[in-house]
Formats: structure tokens, sequence, C-alpha cells
């Protein structure tokens, strides 16, 4: 069996904002087949949500897919039913590089999650979720999932993520992101028609916000390896990047705040970072603060070793399966 991409649409789709998209477009690859107990409720799906800039594909990956899905393993595509939905404006889904350019809806999360509910439910048609799970931004929306819709899952794991509304460094190094590129004269209030500058000065903040020290140091120990790594890195982005795609998808997280909802979380949830997350750094200490909040709430911070990737932890199951696991056992 191999995973399937399919596209659904859906008319009129109505954003918080007050906008309407006459036709959103929602991509998605699943993999396996969902099976349904006596009273006809799913017992086997697994909706795996993409971090900003990404797309459900990237877990296909060898260092994800091949941990997990295989035969065999933890969310073994033969036994599960894996989605992998990209998020509204991302991937193969409607986004303002489609054509709307600044035009296009000024999504949030909320929109996002409201949208993937409607495509789980609408047109997939399932009623019931083996777990939520989710990287960066997918892991904040599994935050929102376990509040939005309490009873619609068994478990719930966000990794590299916090329950707060984004502030300090982290929103900062948003508005560098999203500056970066408004306030490149070539940027021409979205209606570019090759790349802006800008983009560039976005991509070096993006470095920065997900930088690894202990792991690049081992990669790039010195000064030419650096400067090499630092080229290919900043390369790679730009060639898959659009200004306007990225301050969309770095804007939508303005309205993100589980804070005041967290006891509505009735699924028991495991939350994990890795202590070399510049995004979440631990000495802020968020998601201890508010995981006692959680009624079947843990929080797991995996320590830096040789094989952690800083906030890219994420998207390395090898290092944290095991807690996935326990989960899964726990729940099951």
């Amino acid at each position: 069996m191999k995973p399937q991409s399919t596209t659904y649409f859906f008319s009129d789709f109505a954003f918080d904002t007050g906008e309407v998209l006459p036709e959103l477009r929602l991509h998605v690859t699943t993999w396996g087949t969902p099976q349904r107990d006596a009273d006809g409720q799913v017992t086997n799906a697994i909706l795996i949500l993409h971090g900003t800039g990404g797309s459900g594909e990237a877990f296909l990956r060898e260092q994800f897919a091949g941990v997990l899905f295989g035969s065999g393993q933890l969310l073994d595509a033969n036994r599960c039913y894996i989605i992998l939905p990209d998020g509204i404006g991302h991937g193969h889904s409607s986004k303002p590089s489609d054509g709307l350019r600044a035009r296009f809806p000024r999504y949030t999360y909320d929109d996002m999650v409201r949208a993937q509910y409607r495509l789980l439910t609408e047109k997939l048609g399932l009623n019931h979720l083996r777990l939520v799970m989710g990287t960066s931004m997918g892991g904040m929306q599994s935050w929102m999932w376990g509040y939005l819709y309490p009873t619609f899952m068994d478990a719930l794991l966000p990794l590299a993520s916090t329950p707060v509304q984004i502030a300090g460094r982290n929103r900062m190094t948003r508005r560098m992101i999203i500056d970066g590129i408004r306030q490149d004269p070539a940027w021409l209030g979205g209606n570019y028609e090759k790349q802006p500058a800008g983009l560039k000065t976005a991509v070096y903040a993006l470095l920065f916000m997900v930088s690894s020290p202990l792991h690049w140091q081992t990669l790039a120990p010195t000064l030419p390896e650096a400067d090499t790594l630092f080229d290919q890195l900043v390369a790679d982005y730009m060639s898959r990047m659009d200004a306007n795609d990225m301050i969309y998808q770095f804007d939508a997280s303005r309205t993100y705040n589980p804070q005041p909802h967290l006891e509505k979380i009735v699924a028991p949830l495991v939350a994990i970072n890795s202590a070399d997350d510049q995004v979440n750094p631990p000495e802020l200490g968020l998601v201890e603060r508010e995981i006692g909040r959680v009624k079947n709430g843990r929080f797991v911070l995996l320590p830096i070793t040789p094989a952690t990737r800083g906030h890219g932890t994420h998207s390395w199951p090898a290092i944290w399966q095991h807690h996935l696991a326990e989960l899964l056992a726990t729940t099951g």
C-alpha cells in the first residue's frame, strides 16, 4: 500500500477576518485504510500536522516515515490510517502565490484547524481520531485541536511548541521575517515580478530562529565549513520560498493562544520539546508552568545530545518515539 494524494475543494470558505474565498483548495496525503468499530466510530486515524512553511509530504521522508510508518512500527500504515494535510497557505493547498498575492484572506491558525476538521469530517468521512500530533506550528495546532474538538481524539502529541501566546523573542523573530520582506521597496505591496531581496533577509532571520548551536558546530567546525553550510541552507530556503506566502505563514500565528482554554483539553496529552530548541528555549519554563492545567497532560523535555537537532528534533522520531509508544499504550 502506497500513500495517496488528493485535493478537495470547499466553496465560499469564510475566514475569521470576515473574508471569504470562493474556492478553498486543501491537499492531503493519506496512507492506509480507516477502520471502524461496531458502533461505526473510526478507530485507527492518525492526524499529523506540519510546521510553518512545510507540507504534509515532509513526513514521508525516511527519517520520519521510515521510523514510524513501516511494518511493525508504531504507526504502521498497514494498521493505521495516516492523514497528512497541507495547511492553508502551504504545500499544494490554496496560498497567496497562487495568484491573489496580498489579496489572499489573512488566515489564522483557527482558520487552518477549522479547515482541517472540515476536511476530515466532510471529505474523508471521519468521526474520530486515534491521535493528533504535530511539529512546531503543527504542534501548536495540536493544542488547539485538544480544546476545540476535545472528544474527537484519543490522544495528543504536540512537538516543539508551547501552549501560550507567541511573544518575546519568538514574536520578534517573526516580525523580522515579515518586516524584512514588507519593508523592501521591491516587494511592491505583494505585486513583485521576481522574489524581492527582502526574502533573503527573512531567510536569514529564519535560520537564526531554527538554529541548533551544537548540531551546527558539529556539521561546520571550521570557518570554511560554516560558510559552505550557511550558503547551502540559504540557497535551499530561497529555492522553495515565496515572499508573500512566507509573510502569511508567519503572520498566521498572531491570534494563537491556547492558554485560556487548557482546562477544556480532556484527551491524554504528552508535549515534547528539546532543550536545544531556540524557538521554545527551556529557560522560559512555559510548558512546565501550564501543563498542570491539562487534566491528563505531561511534559517531556529532551536533553541535548549529539542526536538532537534543536527545533528540528521534532522531525526525528528515533529520538522521542518511546514517549509516543507509551502514550499509545496508555490510551489504546
